[in-house]
Order: C-alpha cells, then structure tokens, then sequence
C-alpha cells in the first residue's frame, strides 16, 4: 500500500498513526496542516512523537491557514498543545529543517504503486494540491477523510470541526472531483470508551494523554468519548469493517452561522462515499490493542 497522511497532529492523529503502526503499515509521507493548532505546534507535536514512539516517516509543513478565511484552531477544548493530558505531554524535539509538502506530495504521485491519502485534520493540504497540479492526483485511488458530519457538529451547532477549520477546502476537493470517502463524526460516535474501557497502558505518556481525550467529555458530562482518526485509519487499511454507501456531499460555505455544515443528499448524484455502519466491537478492540502494546519508552 502507497499510503499519504495528511494531519493537524492532535492526540486522535496520534492514536491512528500508531494504528497504522500496530497493523503493520507502512507510512510514505506526513504533510502537516494548521487545525487543531497553530502549525508551530502541529509541528511541535510530529517531533514529539517521533522523539518518543520512533516513528520513522518524513515529514512534510503544508499550510499554516485555510484558503479563505482566518485559522480559527481548536485549541479552546484541546488546550495550547492541541492535545490535553493528565500529566506528562510529548516531549521537545529539535525540529529537523522539512521540506515542502505540495512538492513532496506530487513527487510521491509520480512515483509507481496504488496511491492512497488518509486525512484527519482540514483539508487544506489537499485542495492546494488539486489547484497546482490535478492531473497527477487522478492516480489517486482513494481520499480517506475524516470530517463533517450528518447529525450535529462538534465545534458548531451544524459543523465538525474539520469541516468548519477550511469548508472551502472540502468545496475545492469536491469540485475536483476527488474519490472520497468520508468518516463523520456520527460514524466515529458508534465506536466509543469511557472510565470502565481504558486499558492498561506501560508507557506513562501514553496513558496520561488518553486520559486527557477521555476528559474531553467528562469535562462536558458525558461518559463516553468517541474515537475519531483511529476510525479513518481503519477505513483505509481494514475497510470490511465499515459499511459505505455513495451520496452527494456539499458543504456550506457562506460566511455565517452554518460555515462548515456538511449536507448528505441521496438524491443528487454521487460524488463521495459516506460510512454508514461500523463493526463497533473489532473496531474498538484494534485500537485499544494498538495503545496497549506499545512498551514504556
């Protein structure tokens, strides 16, 4: 598999980078996004987990905002590091000069093999890359998103968080007809862990950083915390897990109150691929195994 990850780097991204890890995948090129945080940080957060777990893959700084509008991060829940924590956070790494990731992006498109993208922040990344050189990502095979969503949002009333950091991301990539397929947050919410779930984790960093996720929402009352990223990473590299079904996806991009949501239309013609369904169990139990093998570091 020719994989591509495009990620804001928060803890989820985190978690499904070490999916990846624990199935055995292997990981072409990291392109960094502005999102969760300022791309600083994103940037802060990559080292730090490569500084601490040993992952091995090139990074690459994509886009420090949306095409259009001022970058509005998600730091309000997620904290100044975009990821929260119960104690100890990843560690300072000397961050290594990175190249390009739009040039790096399309070397890699004209290198040989099947071509796959996982995304699991704004889509910025991307629709720069269909604006520059669109030709070359029709070998893409697929778009992995994880983002939008069909019920409510997570950072408005109507929008997720992905959606509304650069919906006039999502329109570009949708205009260009990219192959999508899409994971939203109502997917994600069908596969979730609480207090009872956390499992035993050896690695100290590890731990306080999920339990820092789950407090999210039993911050806000909740007992329950979906799992996000780790979802998209499944429906990439075990796909039999999900149900998808083809519809027409639009987003809104007026400068108001519904910025970022996310229309699923089965009457339209399609232009993307929405999970519907998800094996909750086998799901849940991949990427909890993936936080408990890892050693302490």
């Amino acid at each position: 598999m020719g994989l591509w990850v495009d990620t804001d780097f928060g803890f989820d991204d985190l978690w499904a980078f070490l999916v990846l890890e624990a199935e055995g995948i292997e990981i072409d090129g990291v392109s960094l996004v502005a999102g969760n945080s300022q791309l600083k940080q994103v940037h802060s957060n990559a080292f730090g987990a490569i500084k601490h777990f040993g992952f091995s893959w090139p990074i690459f700084k994509g886009a420090e905002g949306p095409l259009l509008r001022p970058l509005e991060t998600a730091e309000k829940i997620l904290g100044p590091k975009g990821m929260r924590s119960r104690g100890k956070f990843l560690p300072l790494a000397q961050s290594s000069p990175v190249e390009e990731a739009l040039p790096a992006l399309e070397t890699w498109l004209d290198s040989e093999g099947p071509k796959d993208v996982l995304a699991i922040g704004p889509l910025t990344n991307l629709a720069l890359a269909y604006q520059a050189f669109p030709d070359k990502l029709q070998r893409l095979r697929t778009l992995t998103w994880m983002g939008g969503s069909r019920g409510r949002g997570n950072h408005t009333e109507h929008a997720e968080y992905n959606a509304f950091a650069d919906a006039d991301a999502l329109s570009t990539v949708l205009q260009h007809g990219a192959p999508l397929w899409v994971v939203d947050l109502e997917l994600c919410r069908q596969v979730s862990f609480g207090p009872s779930d956390m499992p035993t984790i050896e690695d100290r960093l590890l731990a306080d950083l999920l339990g820092g996720y789950l407090d999210i929402a039993l911050l806000r009352g909740r007992q329950q915390m979906a799992i996000y990223d780790p979802i998209a990473s499944l429906a990439v590299i075990k796909p039999s897990l999900i149900k998808f079904q083809r519809i027409n996806l639009s987003v809104h991009t007026e400068n108001d109150s519904q910025y970022g949501k996310t229309e699923f239309d089965l009457e339209q013609p399609a232009n993307a691929s929405i999970g519907i369904s998800v094996d909750t169990k086998i799901s849940r139990q991949i990427c909890m195994k993936a936080l408990k093998q890892r050693k302490n570091q």
